[in-house]
């Protein structure tokens, strides 16, 4: 349907002081179930929520249905200019817009209100801050440090060996950096004694080169005084043996390297063994990924398999045999339901096969027809005989009608090859032409039938009748009479109950009843209700149904067996032989086998049907003839 009132803001509009959207509120056509289809909706959009309403009035009672916008997926449809989906998480909203120019409106308003919802918007961050988790950091961090596998038997020895070289290594250190010291204070000590014997050596004379008694000073050649250190052996200091603790250092720095190289090589080849492991984790991760992701899928197509993009229609995504299987599966649904029905009712027997050899004949049944007044005959063939009685503005193609099937629906087809019988149960036949224009099925069909103990008048007025239509007609929904244009006819409209996945069906149509009266008195009697397709103001075509254009007929021959001697006529004796024609143009876009095979099936169940429940009703009332 259409967006009928305007909305209470645009998508354009915001608030200065809150920098928030303001309020957008409208009627858009929502999808509710296959059932009722489309539906008008009041929807409005507010504080990043849609809500909608049965309508604007009844706001006050609270919404039926709500959307947070903040992760909501907004689709425009690929074909249809006036929808878009709306979709958040299994939950999907199907909208349709007036037009073009307002679905863009609701499209923009929505990503506006998305967009200003708090997450990764700017006023978000504004509201929110920025700052880093310390605890997600270090979280991140001690995983990060932590390994990621654990160590085999080889590693855990060469990492032993590791901690004994790290402790034999530190010892080392120790005992070189106590030389070192030492080292460092001797050659200090060294320095300052030089320096006191020099200045000593330039206050006194010089004397010849003598030792003195404590042997600490000699003179050289120059004169000059010169203290004398024995030399620093290697155990001189603290005992430490130098050259021996360079070579252990060096041997532990060797081990420590080896033992290194070892450790790498080991978890390289954990390395390898882990990378192998890791690739089929991922493998497997990938594979059960993509298994989700398909289940996902499958699980949203059957969630939403109700939708509008899943029946019938130019762009749906239900495939022929998929369309066919479902509508399939409803017919027997529905055939279950009204065997239940049924079940709970006495009925009578089936209708009675007529023996072959029983021998029906026209003579007599003259003299149980009324008599029709007196009146110049201009028709050739046959009289209309309420034709002067019935006139109203659709008179003309009342009559044309009537004369078309009286015509061409009474002619045999035992030499028109364009006739195939499609089905054949005891006194009943079925015949079809294959006719298809625009790719729709346009095929006529024909059946005939003969039942006992009914008279054509009988069946026509129970065909003809409204009062008594849902009595015996299991596929309409609903019907009403639009307008009685006289006592013999009427315009109808009625729906027909859906069967999904094929759009609901409506028709308009005006049904007239006539007797019909041959001139050659040897002529059965015959009745004829005739149904097609008008116009009236009062019921246009919606977007809820597909409009059907139907031109049907029931041609009913009433034939009568003479009674054996002076008894009456019973309905023992009665024959009514029935011929009907549907020409129906379904509209749609609805498979041209399923259509058929609907037709196929439905057409005869209907007949037979109908037949039983007019002699259920005629049991033990008058002959009406």
């Amino acid at each position: 349907m259409s967006e009928k009132s305007s909305s209470s803001g645009s998508d354009e509009d915001v608030d200065p002081e809150s920098a928030q959207p303001v309020e957008l509120g409208g009627v858009l056509s929502k999808w509710t179930n296959y059932i009722h289809g489309w539906q008008d909706r009041w929807v409005v959009l507010k504080n990043n929520t849609l809500s909608y309403y049965k309508s604007e009035d009844e706001r006050e009672y609270g919404c039926r249905g709500s959307l947070c916008l903040s992760k909501a997926v907004i689709t425009p449809h690929e074909f249809d200019e006036c929808r878009f989906d709306i979709s958040v998480n299994d939950s999907v909203w199907y909208l349709r817009a007036e037009d073009p120019e307002h679905r863009l409106q609701w499209i923009e308003s929505i990503e506006l209100h998305k967009a200003e919802s708090g997450y990764g918007s700017e006023t978000s961050l504004r509201r929110h801050g920025s700052m880093l988790s310390l605890t997600s950091a270090a979280s991140a961090l001690s995983a990060t440090s932590t390994s990621s596998f654990k160590k085999g038997h080889s590693l855990r020895e060469k990492l032993a060996e590791m901690e004994t070289f790290r402790d034999i290594l530190c010892r080392q250190v120790d005992t070189l950096q106590k030389y070192f010291d030492s080292c460092a204070d001797g050659i200090s000590k060294d320095e300052f004694h030089r320096d006191r014997v020099v200045e000593e050596d330039e206050d006194d004379f010089p004397t010849p080169t003598a030792t003195r008694p404590d042997g600490d000073y000699l003179h050289n050649n120059n004169g000059s005084k010169e203290k004398l250190f024995p030399p620093a052996s290697p155990k001189g200091i603290n005992g430490i043996d130098f050259k021996g603790e360079a070579i252990t250092f060096k041997a532990t720095t060797a081990g420590i390297l080896s033992t290194l190289s070892h450790c790498i090589e080991l978890m390289v080849k954990r390395e390898d063994s882990w990378q192998k492991r890791l690739d089929k984790e991922l493998e497997k991760r990938r594979r059960v990924e993509d298994a989700y992701k398909s289940a996902m899928n499958e699980l949203k197509k059957k969630s939403h398999y109700g939708g509008p993009d899943y029946e019938e229609g130019p762009n749906s995504l239900i495939n022929e045999d998929e369309f066919f299987d479902a509508v399939e599966a409803a017919l027997d649904r529905q055939d279950k339901i009204e065997e239940q029905c049924q079940s709970e009712k006495v009925r009578i027997p089936r209708l009675t096969a007529v023996p072959p050899g029983d021998a029906y004949s026209t003579i007599g049944t003259h003299r149980f027809a009324a008599k029709p007044h007196s009146r110049s005959s201009s028709l050739s063939s046959v009289e209309l005989v309420s034709a002067s009685d019935d006139v109203h503005r659709f008179s003309a193609q009342v009559e044309e009608m009537v004369q078309n099937h009286m015509t061409y629906s009474l002619q045999d087809m035992g030499g028109d090859a364009n006739w195939q019988l499609v089905i054949e149960e005891g006194e009943m036949k079925v015949y079809r032409r294959e006719v298809e224009e625009n790719g729709i099925v346009l095929d006529p069909l024909k059946a005939t039938h003969a039942v006992k103990g009914v008279t054509g008048h009988e069946v026509c007025h129970y065909f003809w009748d409204t009062a008594v239509r849902m009595d015996w007609e299991s596929t309409i929904e609903n019907f009403n009479v639009v307008e009685t244009l006289s006592d013999s006819a009427v315009i109808v409209y009625q729906t027909h109950k859906r069967v999904w996945p094929a759009s609901q069906r409506d028709v308009l149509y005006l049904s007239a009843i006539r007797k019909i009266l041959a001139t050659n008195e040897n002529d059965p009697d015959t009745w004829l209700v005739c149904n097609f397709s008008v116009d009236h103001d009062n019921a246009q075509p919606t977007n809820r149904c597909v409009r059907a254009k139907i031109n049907v007929a029931m041609i009913c021959q009433t034939l009568v067996s003479p009674p054996e001697g002076d008894k009456e006529i019973s309905r023992d004796n009665i024959l009514c032989k029935i011929t009907y024609v549907a020409n129906v143009n379904p509209g749609g876009w609805a498979p041209a086998s399923v259509l058929r095979a609907v037709a196929k099936r439905e057409y005869p169940k209907f007949l037979k049907r109908f037949t039983s429940y007019v002699q259920e009703k005629t049991v033990g009332k008058p002959i009406l003839f």
